[in-house]
């Protein structure tokens, strides 16, 4: 979590549900609100003029998303698309922005958080310039492997799909799943019943 939930409920903030496939919010709107994921996955993406989607990150349970348009006066340049059926806490940007001068220490969480994320965007844009899809797996999981503070070898579970690990990456699932078999071959990664350990 963000900030804690308590905080933002006690000065107005509502639970808010998403199934599959809503839009929490859309590229070229005014940002209003503060959202902050209680549970479930959240896609945030682009689609590109010939049609194709890029996904900037999958946030999913204490993350919150779009945080950094709260200080500025652009719209958004990201569509969020719920992936899961979600619970998420709304609370209005005004409201949001008095919690933070009110909790000066929130506003440097905040600030690392986006730090974190923005991190995470430069590390996804170099996949990019990445052609083998094995250093592409490997950045990858290293970085959240690391985020969530594990280091012994297979002791993390890797939190996405195949279907989502391809689109963070650029690759095809049909490759992500080959490189991954690759991956297991090479005592890099541990799978069982198909979740993967890294």
């Amino acid at each position: 979590m963000v900030i804690g939930e308590d905080l933002l409920f006690s000065h107005g903030a509502s639970l808010e549900n998403y199934e599959a496939g809503d839009a929490v919010f859309q590229e070229g709107t005014a940002a209003k609100y503060y959202f902050q994921i209680k549970y479930g996955t959240v896609k945030l993406n682009t689609f590109l003029e010939d049609g194709k989607e890029f996904v900037h990150g999958l946030p999913f349970d204490g993350h919150c998303i779009g945080e950094s348009y709260l200080f500025t006066d652009h719209h958004y340049a990201i569509n969020a698309i719920a992936v899961t059926h979600c619970e998420i806490i709304k609370i209005s940007k005004t409201k949001i922005l008095e919690i933070l001068l009110e909790n000066p220490e929130l506003m440097l969480e905040i600030n690392k958080y986006m730090a974190d994320r923005l991190h995470f965007r430069f590390m996804i844009s170099s996949f990019l310039a990445i052609s083998d899809p094995i250093v592409k797996l490997t950045k990858l999981f290293d970085h959240i492997k690391k985020y969530f503070g594990f280091v012994e070898a297979y002791s993390f579970l890797i939190p996405y799909t195949r279907q989502q690990i391809a689109t963070l990456t650029g690759l095809r699932v049909e490759t992500v799943i080959r490189y991954v078999k690759k991956m297991e071959e090479q005592k890099m990664v541990k799978i069982e019943s198909t979740k993967i350990y890294y």
